[in-house]
């Protein structure tokens, strides 16, 4: 069972009022993929550039990630810097360098078009709908998206919108969406574009699920050291496709306990991720470090 990961692979810069890392792995393909990767085998689609070491494309293979479909170019790879103050939920870009993924343009092989399950990274809408039209009868697609998108590619967004199954996307960028501060009239309106499910990131609030007429909200995790939440949410998303995959793949018919259940997987397997800068900690948990702390949120919310 496999799933199709298509997006940034990134050299990130990071300051927070806890610490400071620089040109550490990144990239919302790398968190996703890591995340998916304790529940079924991710294939990456990407691109980096000669400055990415071999010793990155090694690790990602070490986590059951396939990484055959990375292409390395001339030119550096895409690199972010930014920086947190103490409201950790909002991020403050210092610098952007899309390098060579400004020529990202994937054209899948034969193997890869007969995917069931893909998760387009928050990359350029028209590049989503590019990788969409490729997939043979896909049977679960989700995506997600970020600010610029929303303002400078807003018909594109809403024509992947159409048709994709998933949408993760944080409270910010569904009100900027939807041009609309209520979140559940936010959900409607992305909803009647044509998105079956919407999960909206809420960061250290946890998460709120809209499928149909349900409403499902989650707390996330609560931690005691928090340092860095770059790629949390992309943990999340792959965590939760991650779940999902595994889960159809093995016969299971689609439901809404099913994906309460994969949304609950997807909040505790991105809580590891904030605990330390870059993929430090997402990278070296195990499967029971997620089944643990996936009974625990359960015990937390049940009453």
């Amino acid at each position: 069972m496999s799933l199709l990961i298509i997006g940034s692979i990134a050299f990130d810069s990071i300051k927070t009022p806890f610490g400071r890392v620089k040109k550490a792995i990144g990239g919302s393909a790398v968190y996703a993929s890591i995340a998916a990767s304790y529940f079924v085998k991710p294939i990456v689609v990407g691109v980096v550039g000669k400055n990415f070491k071999r010793e990155y494309i090694k690790m990602l293979q070490k986590h059951n990630i396939d990484t055959s479909y990375i292409q390395v170019t001339e030119g550096k790879t895409f690199f972010w810097q930014g920086y947190y103050e103490y409201d950790l939920n909002v991020a403050h870009t210092v610098k952007t360098e899309v390098n060579v993924f400004a020529r990202f343009n994937p054209t899948l092989s034969p193997e890869l078009k007969n995917i069931k399950f893909v998760f387009l990274g928050n990359i350029n809408p028209e590049l989503q709908y590019n990788v969409y039209t490729q997939i043979n009868n896909p049977v679960l697609v989700a995506c997600d998206t970020i600010d610029c998108w929303i303002e400078n590619k807003r018909k594109e967004l809403k024509k992947i919108l159409k048709v994709v199954d998933i949408l993760f996307i944080n409270e910010s960028e569904i009100r900027k969406l939807a041009e609309e501060y209520n979140i559940l009239k936010a959900a409607k309106y992305v909803k009647k574009l044509g998105t079956k499910i919407v999960v909206v990131k809420r960061g250290e609030y946890g998460a709120i699920c809209f499928y149909g007429d349900k409403i499902f909200s989650t707390p996330a995790y609560p931690l005691e050291n928090v340092y860095d939440p770059t790629g949390a949410g992309d943990s999340f998303a792959g965590g939760v496709m991650g779940y999902l995959t595994l889960s159809l793949s093995n016969g299971k018919k689609f439901s809404e306990k099913l994906l309460r259940q994969a949304v609950i997987y997807g909040t505790a397997t991105a809580s590891f991720c904030v605990e330390d800068f870059s993929i430090n900690k997402i990278y070296n948990i195990s499967y029971s470090d997620i089944i643990r702390r996936y009974n625990e949120i359960k015990r937390l919310i049940t009453f």
